[in-house]
């Protein structure tokens, strides 16, 4: 009897597990889950950070196993995913409109949204498009959000390529440099990519910690300026 071509071990892939997604698809599996991260509402749960930091690591041969990835494709790779993704979401959300998303069945997905749209309001459309890149399930939704909206097609393209250039490059960057520098650090990959996590979303805490505090003077005369601008105008 002929042995078989792939054993169910070979075709079972975690697409949880960045680990397991490098093993299978390598540098062409990078570019494939930041387009789905970034483009597809269906891609919010895939793990794009430590994604991307386990493959710059993997640049180094630090990895299990012996895998190995190259260097200059990947860089490549996790860019051109991360940008045409996120440009991808956005024309479904300009075509779709806020249906697509109130169509979401996900609580997270939800939740995700919504952070989106505060994003874009508290902060604008440039800095909140640069910010998003680092909140997961935020970097999904907020593309088709800034379609539906009807955010500028130049503001959007400019800002979502600044972003995605140091999200996807900055993570792969940093795990090729602490791959080079430590040996064995694979070990202990599970909490440095939590602590990555962490670090990623650092730029939003800030930004949220000078907003409340720029808010916070201006707190005690809230009910006066909404009556002298906001929805008592437009009652009267």
């Amino acid at each position: 009897m002929a042995a078989p071509l792939f054993t169910a071990s070979d075709l079972a892939v975690n697409i949880l597990s960045a680990q397991s997604l490098l093993a299978a698809f390598g540098v062409l599996g990078v570019g494939v889950v930041m387009f789905a991260e970034t483009g597809l509402l269906i891609g919010f749960f895939l793990p794009g950070d430590s994604l991307l930091f386990t493959a710059g690591l993997l640049c180094t041969g630090s990895g299990q196993n012996g895998l190995k990835l190259s260097l200059p494709p990947l860089l490549i790779a996790a860019a051109l995913g991360a940008l045409i993704g996120a440009q991808t979401g956005y024309l479904i959300g300009r075509k779709a409109g806020g249906a697509l998303l109130a169509r979401g069945s996900s609580p997270r997905l939800q939740a995700g949204a919504e952070r989106a749209e505060d994003l874009l309001q508290r902060y604008g459309y440039a800095k909140a498009i640069v910010l998003a890149r680092f909140v997961p399930v935020v970097r999904t939704v907020l593309n088709p959000m800034a379609g539906a909206l009807g955010v500028p097609v130049r503001t959007f393209t400019v800002w979502q390529v600044v972003g995605g250039l140091v999200w996807s490059i900055g993570l792969t960057l940093a795990g090729y440099a602490l791959g080079s520098s430590i040996p064995n650090v694979d070990k202990y990959l599970l909490p440095i990519v939590a602590l990555i996590v962490l670090v990623s979303l650092a730029p939003l805490g800030v930004e949220l910690y000078r907003s409340r505090r720029r808010g916070a003077p201006g707190e005690e005369s809230a009910p006066g300026k909404e009556g002298a601008s906001g929805k008592e105008e437009v009652r009267g």
